[in-house]
């Protein structure tokens, strides 16, 4: 199933979830060690042009999923949520879809605002343009600090979110996190729904 439906999510949801969050905790270890590890020169400019790369394909990413947020059909939540739970993870997610936006948006304001103007290599195949943003060291150090606060940002709310569904997966023993594991869920949310347990049903003996 590619399409979300009202039981579960497809799997263009699911691939775009995983894609931005593997991207995401990449380009958070990656910014750490480029800019507090002492490296070669050279080394450390190759970092920085993996970091702008990576962070272009999850700038395009996150804008796709924003647009297929928009005009996708949003699955019903998890019957074991309360009223408060599914206010707090619908909060979540859009801060999550908010922030994926924002910190490679301001990663590429502080690249365009640059004294250097040295240029973004997109993996050695094409040179992404700077945005058209006046470069001086006052407005580099200020989008710095706006890139460096967003993704700390970002951070605490991506830790929030897996302990969240950790949370729910083991302690709870609900579906919340199998949802985004695996595409259609109409079998696993009918059992939920009937009562039974979605993490051993289907491993009962008969």
């Amino acid at each position: 199933m590619l399409r979300n439906d009202k039981a579960g999510f497809g799997w263009i949801t699911i691939v775009l979830h995983w894609a931005i969050a593997t991207l995401v905790l990449a380009l958070l270890v990656l910014g750490f060690v480029m800019r507090r590890t002492a490296i070669d020169p050279a080394l450390q400019f190759s970092l920085y042009q993996w970091h702008k790369s990576l962070g272009f394909t999850a700038l395009g990413l996150a804008a796709l999923r924003a647009l297929w947020h928009l005009i996708e059909v949003r699955p019903r939540p998890s019957a074991s949520l309360n009223a408060l739970e599914r206010r707090a993870a619908s909060a979540t997610h859009a801060m999550l879809v908010v922030l994926a936006l924002a910190v490679p948006l301001a990663g590429w304001a502080v690249a365009s605002t640059s004294t250097l103007n040295i240029p973004s290599f997109y993996f050695n195949w094409i040179v992404i343009p700077h945005l058209p943003m006046a470069k001086s060291q006052a407005a580099e150090d200020l989008w710095t600090l706006v890139h460096m606060t967003l993704a700390y940002l970002l951070l605490g709310f991506v830790a929030l979110h897996v302990l969240a569904a950790l949370y729910h997966h083991f302690a709870r023993r609900d579906d919340v996190l199998v949802r985004m594991l695996q595409a259609g869920s109409r079998q696993r949310s009918s059992s939920q729904a009937a009562g039974s347990d979605p993490i051993t049903v289907g491993r009962r003996k008969p």
